[in-house]
């Protein structure tokens, strides 16, 4: 007999498999990342398509089959409709879930970055944070989630692990690392500093998959 477990997970990779199955990559409250097969989900008769979508935060049900973990059930918690409706908003998920997907392993249950995750959805659906304060959102995401899986930079006056950088880009990473969001989103930042900013992230994320 199988065991039936069940979390909340945000759905943020699918694959085909087959005539009409999905492979889900999920992150979920209670084991972390994992790989979740969706049998004939693709069916329009499926009962498991209304609560398994890229993008959504669903309570979710699935038991350890022989090769996959199997999708047995779903219901539909938050669609972030905002983040589906808008080019950008949607540009920024697919980032912050690469980046989740590229340096976090699976099954290692991390409650720290379920709610960082949490806290990014719900921002990026929110439709009064545009303009820079919204891409500011994938980078408070990627230093804090590095910071959480024990790769928080050493910021020393304007040096991050002994590399020179701009004053005001320390400045930022600093409130950053904090999970200032408040301070952070009141910060005057220009086309300048984000293109400093998107720099160091790629530098450094280069950096840390290097040590992965």
């Amino acid at each position: 007999m199988f065991v039936h477990y069940r979390t909340l997970a945000f759905i943020f990779k699918k694959e085909d498999r087959g005539d009409a199955d999905l492979l889900f990559t999920i992150y979920t409250k209670d084991f972390g990342k994992l790989e979740i097969l969706g049998k004939a989900i693709r069916k329009i008769s499926s009962k498991l398509r209304s609560g398994a979508e890229i993008f959504y935060l669903s309570e979710i049900e699935f038991i350890q089959g022989k090769n996959y973990k199997t999708l047995t059930d779903t219901i539909l918690v938050e669609r972030f409709a905002n983040i589906k409706a808008d080019l950008k908003r949607l540009r920024i998920a697919y980032k912050v879930s690469g980046i989740l997907d590229d340096l976090v392993k699976d099954q290692e249950p991390d409650e720290k970055i379920w709610y960082l995750l949490e806290e990014i959805f719900k921002k990026l659906n929110k439709i009064e944070i545009t303009g820079v304060r919204l891409e500011l959102l994938y980078y408070y995401f990627f230093w804090n989630l590095i910071s959480l899986l024990g790769y928080q930079p050493e910021l020393r006056a304007d040096y991050i692990c002994g590399k020179k950088i701009d004053p005001d880009l320390a400045k930022i990473l600093k409130i950053i690392i904090k999970k200032d969001w408040h301070v952070l989103s009141r910060l005057k930042i220009t086309p300048d500093h984000l293109r400093l900013l998107k720099n160091i992230s790629r530098w450094y994320n280069k950096e840390v998959c290097v040590i992965g």
